[in-house]
């Protein structure tokens, strides 16, 4: 019997700046994180005699439920740092890509982090510093909102609501490595020197959010296109979609993003797409953002 259940919302970066590298080899980020309808499910069933994991969903093949998944890594920190006894059978539903730039993985502990911290009353600014060890994405999607993050990703800052517009997700069905990606990263140059982006006090329009990233980039889209052409080709079927504003790599790839006026633009894009999409063996999504 499921006792709780919540939903693991697709992050997507819809800037990217590496802004340094720490002594430990951790490298420092701008982004600007924000939330999509598309998710992953984790349940919570009847206590167990220890944290147990069963993985079903369309994207659940291959992946291992042992001691290195960062769903069991993350229930038993919580349950550390709660001083708590009790262990629970979870079920993950995977139905995102794997390795893809949106967060699935890390969304999927920030879940984890959420349903126990719900069990064992445990505030939000505790399951953040329970996230941030985890991994550079987990904190902002304990917090599954729009944020800004810097530092490691446990720097974060709240921005404007998105406005009311629709994004389309792309992954062409591979999944890439990032320490792979940043190698690249470091082969074709590494940091570029950008200025800090401006945040309004709120947009009005998907042209005004446009307008401010049209000012930024993902420092690692080139690097991914060269390991991964394919990235390539997906920004361009993003690009020649009708009422496309900008398209743009999430993350470390592969998944990209096209950004839209509204949601139903987003969805019909898909719609003619869906033909091409199919027969490349691409998963895609399209609605609005996640809202705050």
């Amino acid at each position: 019997m499921t006792l709780l259940q919540d939903t693991a919302h697709a992050k997507i970066n819809l800037y990217l700046h590496v802004t340094g590298r720490r002594p430990d080899g951790y490298h420092l980020l701008d982004s600007l994180a924000v939330f999509a309808g598309a998710a992953d499910e984790v349940r919570i069933a009847e206590k167990s005699d220890r944290f147990s994991l069963s993985i079903e969903g369309r994207f659940g093949a291959g992946l291992e439920a042992d001691d290195s998944n960062l769903v069991l890594r993350a229930a038993r920190a919580l349950q550390a740092h709660a001083g708590k006894n009790d262990t629970y059978h979870l079920t993950l539903e995977k139905n995102l890509p794997v390795a893809s730039g949106i967060g699935g993985g890390s969304a999927d502990a920030a879940c984890t982090l959420r349903l126990l911290g719900e069990l064992w009353n445990i505030d939000e600014a505790d399951l953040i510093a329970i996230a941030e060890p985890l991994g550079a994405d987990v904190p902002v999607c304990v917090q599954q909102k729009p944020n800004r993050m810097e530092g490691i990703g446990e720097i974060l800052t709240a921005v404007p609501a998105m406005p009311d517009g629709g994004i389309l997700l792309i992954n062409p069905g591979l999944a890439v490595s990032t320490p792979d990606i940043f190698r690249s990263f470091a082969a074709m140059g590494g940091i570029i020197e950008r200025s800090a982006p401006v945040f309004p006090a709120r947009w009005t329009s998907m042209s005004d959010l446009v307008e401010m990233l049209s000012l930024t980039a993902n420092d690692l889209q080139a690097p991914a296109i060269r390991h991964a052409p394919s990235i390539g080709k997906v920004l361009d079927t993003l690009d020649m979609q009708k009422e496309c504003l900008m398209a743009r790599m999430s993350g470390s790839g592969a998944t990209c993003f096209g950004l839209f006026p509204t949601p139903d633009a987003a969805r019909n894009a898909e719609i003619e797409l869906s033909k091409e999409a199919a027969h490349l063996g691409w998963w895609t999504w399209a609605g609005p953002f996640l809202q705050n």
